[in-house]
């Protein structure tokens, strides 16, 4: 049975969010950029806030880098997180649809609109990497709802506040935890499903390879495109040359209809995505939450093989 909350620490926690946010939405947009790049060198070389999990991570991920680039790889990802969320205090009055043509860019407009105007269900694919938030911001705006996968926050005042967030604009969020039977549903009314690829998956999940190493994945990702026939578009959303301005692009489609080895099986398919996703990471990596503890564990065939070996 999990412990009861302290509801007063949580609210004390929203409140402070809150002052945090009014203080970031009084601000103008260009100030957050000299403070990003003093916050960023504070929390990389000064308080080394996961600084062995960034490391790490990025030392496997992008092996032919030098060790001085990628620290500035890491600096810059700081600074990347914390413009991100000055955006996303500003978006609500800075984006609306008359000006959201200014601030977004497509790469691949004609394919994206012809998919989401098909009488088909949609999966969308995207990861920790650019302003993931605002894409399914802008997708509402643009009058395409899409249901959105995530876990409810364990605070439930900060968790209603952001998903109000999140839902003015058309989108519409589903709890993580048991939604299967929900999606099947939708899929099946010609739902647009959005999903975060790159969420670890335990122990049981699918083992994959990403950006050079083995990583679990939810096998439901790829079963959503599988067992409903729904294209599966990997897609990002990344700033350009200034805050709150976005390129949105397709890194791959994964069409049922047109077939292909990576639409044999769940595995080939979960691959396929990841691959993708690695591909848009490896291109721009300063835009990638390598704080995110993406490789956790060993694949359960490489656990048991050590256990043998240290026997």
């Amino acid at each position: 049975m999990a412990p009861s909350r302290n509801r007063w620490l949580d609210r004390a926690v929203y409140l402070a969010v809150r002052l945090v946010v009014c203080a970031v939405q009084a601000a103008p947009m260009d100030a957050c950029l000299p403070l990003a790049q003093a916050l960023s060198w504070l929390a990389y070389d000064v308080l080394r806030i996961r600084r062995r999990v960034i490391d790490d991570n990025l030392q496997h991920a992008l092996p032919d880098r030098s060790e001085s680039e990628r620290r500035r790889i890491a600096r810059s990802m700081w600074q990347h997180l914390l413009i991100m969320a000055w955006e996303v205090a500003h978006a609500p009055r800075k984006l609306h649809a008359f000006s959201f043509d200014r601030h977004l860019h497509f790469t691949d407009k004609r394919l994206l609109v012809d998919y989401l105007l098909q009488d088909r269900p949609v999966v969308l694919v995207s990861g920790h990497f650019g302003n993931f938030e605002l894409a399914g911001f802008f997708a509402g705006m643009l009058g395409f709802p899409v249901y959105s996968i995530a876990r409810k926050l364990d605070n439930p005042f900060l968790d209603r506040w952001i998903a109000d967030f999140r839902e003015s604009q058309g989108q519409f969020l589903l709890d993580k935890a048991g939604c299967a039977p929900l999606v099947a549903i939708l899929l099946q009314k010609g739902a647009t499903i959005g999903i975060l690829g790159d969420q670890h998956a335990g122990p049981r999940g699918l083992w994959v390879d990403f950006l050079g190493r083995p990583a679990s994945s939810h096998k439901a990702v790829a079963l959503f495109t599988l067992t409903s026939g729904a294209p599966q578009l990997v897609v990002y959303l990344r700033r350009t040359n200034q805050p709150l301005h976005f390129e949105l692009g397709i890194a791959g489609v994964a069409d049922p209809v047109e077939g292909g080895p990576h639409l044999q099986n769940a595995r080939t398919l979960t691959q396929w995505y990841n691959d993708r996703l690695g591909e848009v990471v490896r291109q721009w990596p300063e835009q990638y939450w390598w704080v995110h503890r993406r490789w956790k564990g060993e694949p359960p065939k490489r656990q048991r093989r050590t256990r043998r070996a240290a026997a």
